[in-house]
């Protein structure tokens, strides 16, 4: 899930010292051409030091960009041969332009809401050389260059607005001097743009677009295995090979302790710790026979073939997944098929009384599916596992999960599981306890409070079903592999922890007075449409960084090709969307008033949950985007609340 970098660790270093050490060609501090990966691009770096044990070097691009290169991706300086550097070209020239370590695209996202052009993984396939390598005929791959490719450093202007990039490129100056305006612009800026220049005649034969072709292929080539090679291993997340031991122990245990504790007559943490049940009333063959059949059915809905076929991001190898949007059609349906349960008499308060034995079947059924996934990931393809999901150890890898997509026959586990039995199902709890408290506190319609809270929790699911295509962009569905973090926290932590608050109110009636009531409202009216806004602008340019409805949006260039984007709402803090979500929990946990800290669990968790990762993503963002991320920390100074964090 994150994107740290884990450098070889020289274990075997006392041992290294009593071999015959290898030759280095390249010094520390030495000046030297670097293959940038993804591209058959050399640009001038510094060379940091050497690792034995890998054999990689480390070496700094000019806007401090940290890589690890082979030594036949390094170059020295003197071994390129330089052409003129006249600006000067004919209309019949063109200019090619190539994905460089600072080429800047129109509108990208930030490391908020971030994106490439064509591909929104984090590391830019950087496992996908063999896989696509593999597709490549050997004879496009044996054909070598005749050409000698130029680096030319371009200044990069100023992105006060989206239109500067295509006037540039549609300039053909026919004089050898600089425009007074790439004069200034060289000095306003100290980034560049790196660009390949291919100077080739409209008239070219046909031979000669052949070779072009072919040439192509082979720089394709070239680049994958510079990326491979070039790519760092990920570091494990988590707390690695033991946090994984903790948490597949907590989680279950936390969530148990919760249902436990909400059960009280008084919740207070005076009490604490609950009285632990016996052991034979865990276990509920009805209830289990209920968790299966509410996945089966939502399995059903899944599969029906109306809704909309989404193209996921690309993969490793550039394919793009479909998958089947029709999540708020599902939504609708299960509500239909509840309403029409509870007028034949179905008592829905079973729910309420069995709440711990339901959460135990459906700790059942997500342990066995994660076994399941993980021992079919044994045979997965190394192009079909996720990044880092294969670190060796079998506890590690279990709960992280390896493969990035499992599917059977199109029916994507991953995304079924993300969006359908775990969100549905949590509308439907809620719904059980708001009649269940009618039942216990003798009332002819559920209490303000429990309106509000079954409102506010099911616009948020209606309103992430509606936007179903939205998760295809998500870190879980392009990043992450389907283990049993996922699998547990789709089938039980949602379900069975996000409804604390309406499980709570069964028991603690909570009135409220109708100021109280319209400030709710209105505090998750203001929490709603900044969480809605700010994800819908980030989403539309993870999908479609051209799309004229954010040409007003500036960007920040960056060394990988990514944009940071610095205005709109992702312009006043560096996550709105988090702001957002923090105001409608809030706006959860009100109706449930002061008396005890128990309902207040989700917005304790999501605080710590969003400070966590704020904190890690500027760690990884520093590391990645180097002197470009210091920038825009100068633009967009806060991180939650302008002028406060």
């Amino acid at each position: 899930m994150f994107g740290f970098v884990q450098k070889p660790h020289n274990s075997y270093f006392p041992f290294i010292l009593q071999m015959k050490m290898p030759l280095v060609k390249y010094d520390k501090g030495e000046l030297v051409m670097g293959r940038w990966p993804g591209s058959s691009l050399y640009y001038e770096v510094k060379v940091l030091g050497y690792d034995v044990t890998a054999q990689l070097y480390t070496v700094i691009y000019k806007d401090g960009t940290e890589l690890e290169l082979r030594e036949q991706d390094i170059k020295s300086v003197g071994g390129f041969q330089t052409r003129s550097r006249s600006r000067s070209r004919s209309p019949s020239r063109r200019r090619s332009r190539s994905r460089s370590p600072a080429r800047t695209t129109r509108r990208t996202s930030s490391s908020p809401a971030r994106t490439t052009r064509r591909s929104s993984s984090r590391t830019a396939a950087a496992m996908a050389a063999a896989a696509i390598t593999e597709s490549i005929p050997s004879s496009h791959r044996d054909v070598k260059l005749k050409d000698t490719l130029e680096v030319r450093l371009s200044p990069l202007e100023t992105m006060e607005n989206n239109k500067h990039q295509t006037a540039e490129d549609n300039k053909t100056p026919a004089t050898g001097t600089e425009s007074k305006e790439e004069v200034e612009a060289e000095k306003r800026q100290s980034r560049y743009n790196l660009r390949r220049r291919k100077e080739e005649a409209d008239g070219r034969s046909a031979e000669d677009k052949t070779a072009q072709e072919l040439r192509q292929v082979q720089e394709k080539d070239a680049s994958f295995s510079a990326v491979a090679a070039a790519s760092p291993a990920p570091q494990l997340d988590f707390g690695g090979k033991i946090g994984a031991y903790f948490w597949l122990l907590f989680l279950p245990a936390w969530v148990l302790f919760l249902i436990l504790q909400v059960n009280l007559a008084d919740p207070s943490l005076a009490n604490f710790p609950p009285t632990l049940p016996a052991l034979g009333t865990l276990w509920d063959g009805q209830a289990l026979a209920f968790v299966v059949l509410w996945i089966l059915f939502q399995a059903l809905l899944y599969l029906l073939p109306v809704g909309k076929l989404s193209d996921g991001m690309p993969l490793k190898s550039g394919q793009r997944l479909k998958y089947r949007t029709n999540g708020f059609l599902a939504l609708v349906l299960s509500c239909a098929g509840t309403a029409a349960a509870a007028y034949q008499g179905v008592d829905f308060t079973y729910i309420h009384s069995h709440f711990l034995q339901l959460a135990v079947a459906s700790f059942i059924v997500s342990t066995l599916l994660s076994i399941y996934l993980y021992v079919r990931s044994l045979s997965a393809t190394p192009a079909d596992l996720a990044l880092g999901g294969s670190s060796g150890n079998v506890v590690y890898d279990f709960f992280k999960g390896r493969e990035l997509n499992p599917r059977l026959k199109g029916f994507d586990l991953k995304f079924f599981c993300e969006m359908r039995p775990g969100l549905i199902g949590w509308c439907l709890i809620n719904f059980a306890m708001a009649l269940a408290e009618m039942k216990q506190q003798q009332l002819d319609t559920p209490s303000a409070s429990m309106i509000l809270v079954n409102l506010f929790q099911l616009l948020y699911v209606l309103d992430g079903l509606w936007n179903e295509e939205a998760i295809l962009t998500t870190m879980d569905l392009m990043h992450d592999g389907f283990g049993f973090m996922l699998a547990f926290g789709d089938l039980v932590w949602v379900p069975f922890t996000y409804t604390l608050q309406a499980y709570y109110l069964v028991s603690h009636p909570s009135p409220l007075s109708p100021p109280a009531l319209a400030a709710i409202v209105t505090l998750k009216a203001i929490g709603f449409y900044i969480f809605r806004k700010s994800n819908s602008e980030k989403n539309a340019f993870r999908r479609n960084p051209a799309d004229p409805n954010l040409a007003h949006l500036k960007t920040i260039p960056t060394a990988t090709g990514k944009s940071l984007l610095v205005s709109g709402w992702w312009g006043v803090v560096r996550h709105p969307n988090y702001v957002g979500d923090l105001l409608m929990a809030l706006a959860w946990s009100l109706p449930c008033g002061f008396n005890h800290l128990l309902p207040w669990y989700y917005m304790i968790y999501f605080i710590i949950l969003l400070v966590h990762r704020d904190s890690r993503d500027m760690s990884e963002c520093r590391r990645k985007y180097g002197s470009a991320w210091e920038e825009y920390c100068r633009t967009v100074r806060y991180r939650l609340i302008p002028r406060v964090y």
